[in-house]
């Protein structure tokens, strides 16, 4: 480095000043911040606009491209946008004015755009260099007074230029076109709506400023107000009303958006369904893409095939497995799975009178608009007022030199100062002098008097209606609510049906079975579930019957195999009394042993598996516990929707949950490790969803051993160890018969010296 390059003092430390690191970053952090909130990412209340969109608006209108002008290059239209008001990247100006181009990404399009500009598939515009685009009504609308000092205007960033630090904005463009961005700190995101509706809340509000935001959300669909968003791409809401209003109330919330889609009958009982709007920013070749992807992982059971047929227009067409499947449920198990159905969050953090972020109510978003609009009314007006009397002081002038033109041209021909001796002679202004002195000598006509006096007496009158508007506060709404009714009709379904019309609908979602729709997305095989003593599970595919075709880890052997669909919920219950549900999907597959039920779900290392079934919701349980607690359960309840498990029975060591058997009949036959046996109605077992139980059989020491449930009519039953079977009728079981929680009797003669009933 040269000897010039160098700082001052370099080398010798002189110079050096030291700085506190976390002041100077806190400093920095702050100027960031600030800077991102207020000039990137939040947009301004007024004009519904962020920064770079206003500075394209801008610069479109100094480039003359109103809507019925030619097109300009885009390329020519970011160079203006750079080179004079944005100091930033090319493709990010660019990026931002072909999105207000979109007609699926903006409801009301701010640019007209000429060339490829992006597509629903997510394809990228093309460059800059080969689009066109002029502006269309609704920026012409935004930019509608801007010559008339109808707002501020701050110097660019280079401060050569000057630029508006808000748009006139007579379109309620926040909320027509939505908006959103992440700040440092906050962001926003609210949905486009229906620019019509929006008017009509407007005037609700320029009537009654003490309506509240329920007032000015649609009751009926067709009084006009605010029914929710109207997405540029369609799509169904299915929100209930009353989450509608309380995010519209509080600024937050959000709205979970369907597609649209039809049943087409193909004749002979077969159908296929068809898809022709689809949610808000989602990109249509993804949305295929991700269901392909699911359909090849088999995880979507009841689809054959989606084909797209789109055109102009959004067609996917979805093949049904066959002709018995549910269109209601194919759709469901869509919506859970795909962008389908997906939600845009609502939260309306705006710069409130372009200065301060806040998150802002349906209602102060209106207010505030209004109020800038009733600014801008003010200052168009006052401008206008100047104008007029401006040009009526020149008018004055004229009127006294045609009173007196012989003297006016005398004076003018003959003396050296012909400016000071007229404004002496007839006390005229210097504006007036200068005006008689520029005038023109074919003005001199008698018929230019007549049109002067005509113009005089016209803007004397529009002089006096002016004061009379900024005089009179009502005026003044009155005339805003006339501008509004003019955006209305003039954006609205009446005068422009294609732009106007509200494309998004309000549903209720349908009412299917979870269960049902969980099912929808397993494929459906029959398994066979095999548990192992020391607590290994796994599905082998098919009902498999031949149990010594299980294999498992030295030291460990078969507990219990049973036959499931792979739709199916199973239900384990451990010694400490809780109930663990595993999808028959998720269970590990028959190569190998399985996996240990541990890892399945959490359950402590001190409990055991008691017993594994296939869930019946209509099914009754009796749940006993070693020291003969027990009560009844219905199934339907034990069910678990965490890896935790649901605690069901409670017990404390050393007693644990020994027995859960399906209840049927009408009598419990219970066996005690000292081998008496008690039978008693079922009806004296409390019916219970948690809890310890009652006492079912009364020992000195020792616990249960067996238990069964059996119709009294029809006698017990028990097998033997040779596999026969032995009945005893109600009347053989007189003696063992009794109430609950007594010691019962010794078993009956033949019965079984293992003391269990099979």
């Amino acid at each position: 480095m040269g000897k010039g390059l160098l700082p001052p003092g370099a080398g010798d430390g002189d110079n050096i000043e030291p700085v506190d690191l976390k002041k100077a970053l806190e400093e920095r952090y702050l100027a960031y911040a600030l800077s991102t909130i207020m000039h990137r990412a939040l947009p301004d209340v007024r004009d519904g606009l962020k920064p770079v969109h206003r500075r394209i608006m801008h610069a479109m209108r100094l480039l003359r491209l109103n809507p019925d002008q030619g097109f300009a290059k885009c390329a020519r239209i970011v160079g203006e946008v750079m080179g004079k008001f944005h100091p930033h990247g090319d493709q990010s100006i660019y990026d931002a004015l072909v999105r207000l181009a979109q007609d699926f990404a903006v409801r009301y399009p701010l640019v007209d755009g000429q060339g490829n500009f992006g597509n629903i598939d997510g394809d990228n515009a093309a460059a800059m260099r080969y689009t066109e685009a002029r502006m269309t009504e609704v920026s012409t609308a935004l930019l509608e007074g801007i010559t008339e000092d109808a707002v501020d205007y701050r110097p660019t960033y280079n401060e050569e230029d000057e630029e508006p630090v808000v748009l006139p904005g007579s379109f309620p463009n926040l909320l027509a076109n939505g908006s959103s961005g992440i700040a440092v700190g906050m962001a926003t995101s609210i949905p486009p709506h229906n620019a019509a509706e929006l008017c009509t809340a407007a005037l609700v509000l320029i009537d009654n400023p003490d309506a509240s935001v329920a007032d000015l959300l649609s009751s009926k669909p067709d009084d006009g107000l605010v029914q929710g968003p109207d997405f540029p791409t369609g799509g169904v809401v299915i929100d209930s009303r009353a989450s509608i209003v309380e995010a519209y109330e509080t600024g937050r919330g959000g709205f979970r958006v369907r597609a649209r889609y039809t049943v087409e009958d193909q004749g002979r009982g077969t159908w296929n369904i068809v898809v022709t709007e689809i949610p808000y920013q989602v990109q249509k070749a993804r949305l295929i893409e991700k269901i392909a992807e699911l359909l090849v992982a088999r995880k979507l059971p009841l689809l054959e095939d989606i084909r797209d047929e789109s055109a102009e227009d959004i067609r996917l067409v979805l093949v049904p497995k066959s002709r018995t499947v549910d269109p209601g449920l194919l759709m469901e198990s869509l919506f859970k799975l795909t962008e389908l159905e997906s939600r845009f969050p609502l939260n309306m953090n705006v710069l409130s009178r372009g200065r301060v972020p806040n998150v802002l109510s349906l209602k102060d978003v209106l207010k505030e608009w209004l109020e800038h609009r009733k600014e801008v009314l003010v200052r168009r007006s006052r401008h206008r007022l100047a104008e007029i009397e401006k040009r009526l002081e020149i008018l004055a002038g004229y009127l006294i030199a045609y009173l007196n033109l012989d003297e006016v041209i005398r004076i003018i021909r003959e003396e050296d100062e012909p400016k000071q001796v007229m404004m002496a002679r007839w006390s005229l202004t210097d504006v007036q002098t200068e005006a008689i002195l520029n005038m023109r000598l074919r003005a001199l006509r008698k018929l230019e008097e007549i049109e002067i006096r005509t113009e005089f007496d016209r803007l004397s009158q529009e002089k006096s209606q002016i004061e009379a508007l900024l005089a009179s506060d009502e005026k003044q709404w009155k005339t805003i609510a006339w501008q509004v009714h003019k955006i209305r009709r003039d954006f609205g379904p009446e005068e422009n049906t294609t732009l106007g019309a509200r494309r998004t609908s309000f549903a209720d979602a349908p009412d299917h079975d979870l269960s049902d729709i969980q099912n929808a997305m397993i494929e459906k095989e029959p398994v066979t579930v095999v548990v192992s003593e020391k607590g290994w599970l796994r599905a082998m595919k098919g009902h498999l019957n031949d149990h010594s075709l299980f294999s498992f880890k030295e030291g460990d052997k078969l507990k219990l195999a049973f036959h499931a669909q792979t739709t199916d919920k199973i239900l384990v219950f451990t010694t400490g009394g809780k109930f663990y549900t595993i999808g028959a999907d998720r269970l590990p597959g028959g190569r190998g042993h399985g996996e240990p039920i541990r890892i399945i779900v959490d359950m402590d290392n001190d409990q055991d598996i008691v017993t594994a079934f296939v869930h019946d919701p209509q099914r009754k349980l009796l749940l006993v516990s070693h020291q003969a607690n027990g009560f009844v359960v219905a199934e339907e309840d034990v069910v678990a929707n965490t890896r935790k498990g649901k605690q069901v029975m409670n017990v404390r060591s050393p007693d644990e949950a020994r027995y859960c058997v399906t209840v049927e009949g009408d009598h419990v036959a219970i066996i005690g490790q000292n081998r008496k046996m008690l039978v008693f109605p079922l009806a004296e077992v409390p019916e219970m969803a948690r809890g310890k139980g009652v006492r079912l059989q009364k020992y000195k020491d020792g616990g249960v051993l067996d238990v069964k449930l059996f119709t009294l009519e029809t006698g017990l039953s028990w097998q033997d160890s040779a596999e026969r079977t032995f009945v005893r009728t109600r009347e053989e079981l007189v003696e063992w018969l009794g109430s609950r929680a007594a010691a019962g009797r010794m078993v009956p003669k033949g019965f079984p010296r293992t003391g269990k009933f099979s």
